[in-house]
């Protein structure tokens, strides 16, 4: 027994020296110490003749143009392994580097005659191939592997980086298509992947994938997988529809009963084509009330809809009515919307584009007395109400509904944004003391929206109450900030306007400027918006706002102004000024996609 812990412990110990001979000897050739590594390669050979110190020892013999050695080297393993792929190729490495390429090429194409169909094998002479960047050879090897495997698809998704790499666009694609012969979900993702990355928005190079699937669908009709591709290329071209003509033709032969427009038309929302998903609603909605998923498509329409007017600054009175209308018509004709988002949306239509509060709170009023109306549906609406009855002055008629929901939902998110919006309530009428109490309870909320509104608040409070107990600057900011939540916005602009010049030193002047910047955007005036959030910068660049005003700038740039390099800088600034903001997370995933330049 203690024989054999003793001969046990030297093999270990030698396997320890042997590794740490190896690390050394590896160690010298990174640092282009060519001649030690030579020479413990050399020592290290003579006893181990395996793969590691052998591709050492041939890459340093190769760093210092001794060629003849390195042949005889390889010779040596090729003694042993007659028939090796591997250390062919390595034999034709030789004679290609000691400048003998007709030779050097003879051995790679020997080495890919010697190729059995291992996968393993194949896959390290290829890259073998790829590393001396020999791809027409890693490409012949794939090829010979596949025949020999009698599968000329099994390796074409690698051929089809090759052909990428090198330009080859048409053979690229073909191979790519060939990964997937039967639509598999992940497949054709992986696919889209790979020809973003490739094709990018080159058009030239669009147009050559649009030629080959629509060759691979006149080959093979039935297969869903190519025309999928095609739908999603006409939308990479921005041409909607083209991919519409297809999608169409796609419903009707697999008999899909307009479930593959109704993907389709969510899949134009995503992209942000609303006006486009529109029509295609429209087109699913001419089948008639028969239809199964009618009223799912007439909601999803009005949502989108309601989703380009509240986007939309500019947005006319026209629309606005007109969508009021199709709301009413949806709910004389389904009632059980009345317990469901499309009413919330139209009283909100209504109350804060329509200027119809009054028709808002109705709208609620109905829906909160719908039997079998979900619990939380009901708050919801309540809180609301709460919010629209503000906007008629009815304040403390707002605060009692606020109250019912705190009391309802008390250990509840819905319950902590009741209290928030009661002790906003109070700090719009100057009550900061009880509004502050609150807002201390809700810093520990849940919801980390919440949490931050109410600190954001608390701190506004308690940081603009002056040693002399002057409230008259704070209670008029509140009072502006109550006149731009009932949309008295010009009002709340002159207000704003009048505390900067009748307290020019007061600490409110970020807030301000902040305020009016959220005025100037609400109404489409995006370069005043600048202006304004520039201000902060420019004379309160230490405050808690700098970031906020960063990262709102950047968001105009990107999404208003259409001028992605300026977003850039904006982010980029972000990062590296206010390193501990809470956007940063969101401004390096900004810079990522604008790839923006991170030196400012």
């Amino acid at each position: 027994m203690i024989a054999y812990l003793v001969t046990t412990f030297c093999n270990i110990q030698t396997t320890y020296a042997q590794t740490s001979a190896i690390i050394q000897a590896q160690t010298y050739y990174d640092l282009e110490q060519y001649q030690e590594a030579l020479d413990a390669f050399e020592q290290l050979y003579k006893k181990d003749k395996t793969a590691n110190v052998y591709t050492g020892y041939l890459k340093t013999l190769l760093a210092l143009k001794e060629y003849k050695k390195a042949e005889k080297l390889v010779n040596d393993q090729l003694k042993r392994n007659p028939h090796s792929p591997v250390y062919t190729l390595d034999m034709g490495n030789v004679f290609k580097a000691w400048g003998k390429t007709k030779k050097g090429n003879e051995f790679f194409e020997i080495a890919i005659s010697l190729l059995n169909g291992d996968d393993m094998i194949t896959q390290m002479v290829a890259n073998k191939f790829v590393a001396l960047k020999e791809d027409e050879y890693a490409l012949m090897a794939y090829e010979r592997a596949g025949e020999i495997l009698r599968n000329k698809n099994f390796y074409s998704g690698p051929m089809s980086d090759l052909y990428f790499k090198k330009g080859d666009i048409d053979n690229g694609i073909d191979a790519l298509l060939r990964t997937n012969r039967n639509y598999f979900h992940n497949g054709i993702n992986d696919v889209k992947t790979t020809l973003l990355e490739y094709l990018g928005d080159d058009k030239k190079k669009l147009a050559k994938a649009q030629k080959a699937i629509l060759k691979k669908i006149n080959e093979q009709p039935e297969n869903p997988y190519y025309s999928e591709l095609l739908v999603w290329l006409y939308t990479q071209k921005n041409d909607w529809e083209g991919a519409l003509i297809q999608v169409r033709a796609l419903d009707m032969r697999y008999k899909e009963q307009g479930e593959r427009l109704l993907s389709f038309a969510r899949y134009a929302v995503k992209e942000q084509k609303e006006n486009f998903a529109l029509t295609v609603y429209d087109e699913i909605l001419e089948r008639g009330k028969e239809y199964p998923l009618y009223t799912s498509v007439l909601n999803e329409k009005l949502s989108v809809q309601f989703r380009i007017v509240e986007d939309n600054p500019k947005r006319s009175k026209a629309d606005i009515k007109k969508l009021a209308k199709d709301y009413q018509q949806l709910l004389d004709s389904f009632p059980e919307f009345y317990g469901m988002q499309p009413l919330q949306d139209y009283a909100k239509l209504e109350a804060q584009y329509a200027d119809d509060p009054e028709k808002a709170i109705q709208l609620l009023e109905r829906a909160i007395k719908t039997p079998n109306t979900r619990r939380p549906f009901v708050a919801e609406c309540k809180l609301m109400m709460g919010d629209y009855l503000i906007l008629t002055n009815k304040i403390w008629d707002a605060s009692l509904v606020y109250s019912q929901v705190q009391k309802e939902f008390r250990e509840d998110i819905l319950g902590e944004e009741a209290r928030y919006r009661n002790a906003k309530l109070a700090y719009y009428r100057a009550d900061f003391d009880w509004a502050n109490i609150q807002l201390n309870v809700l810093k520990a909320s849940t919801s980390e929206l919440i949490a931050n509104d109410a600190l954001y608040l608390s701190v506004l409070i308690t940081e603009n109450i002056p040693p002399d107990s002057n409230y008259t600057a704070l209670e008029r900011f509140a009072q502006a900030d109550l006149l731009m939540f009932q949309n008295k916005d010009e009002e709340a602009e002159t207000m704003l306007e009048d505390i900067t010049t009748s307290f020019p030193d007061h600490p409110l002047q970020d807030d301000i400027f902040m305020q009016r910047a959220k005025l100037a955007q609400k109404h489409g005036d995006y370069e005043t918006a600048i202006k304004h959030l520039q201000q902060i910068l420019a004379t309160h660049k230490d405050d808690v706002l700098a970031d906020d005003a960063l990262f709102t700038m950047a968001k105009i740039y990107e999404s208003y102004l259409n001028n992605k390099d300026e977003a850039g800088k904006r982010y980029t600034q972000l990062i590296l000024e206010y390193p501990g903001s809470t956007y940063v997370q969101l401004a390096r995933k900004k810079v990522k996609e604008l790839n923006a330049d991170m030196s400012l």
